[in-house]
C-alpha cells in the first residue's frame, strides 16, 4: 500500500508543476485552458500533500523514522532554557 501511495505522490506532483508551468507561462491559451491547467495544478498539489503526509505518518508508524518524543525532564529543561 505505501508503494502505491508513493506512486501516486509522484505522479500527483508531476502533474502540479507540469500543468502549473502551462498555467503560469503559457501566452497562446484561451482563458478556458489556463483555468482548466491551473484547476489540474491545485488538485495535483492537494493530492501531492495528502499523499506526503500519509507516507510521512507512514514511515513514523513502521520504525523507520522514529517519532522524536523529548522524556519529561529534558522538555522542561529545555523550555526553561528557552530552546524551544
Amino acid at each position: 500500500m505505501k508503494q502505491l501511495i508513493a506512486i501516486l505522490n509522484v505522479i500527483a506532483w508531476s502533474g502540479f508543476w507540469a500543468f502549473g508551468y502551462i498555467a503560469l507561462t503559457s501566452d497562446d491559451l484561451s482563458e478556458r485552458q489556463l483555468v482548466i491547467a491551473a484547476i489540474l495544478a491545485f488538485v495535483g498539489f492537494l493530492i501531492g500533500v495528502l499523499a506526503y503526509l500519509k507516507l510521512s505518518r507512514a514511515s513514523e508508524d513502521s520504525g523507520f523514522e522514529p517519532r522524536k518524543q523529548l522524556d519529561a525532564d529534558t522538555r522542561e529543561r529545555a523550555q526553561s532554557q528557552g530552546r524551544i
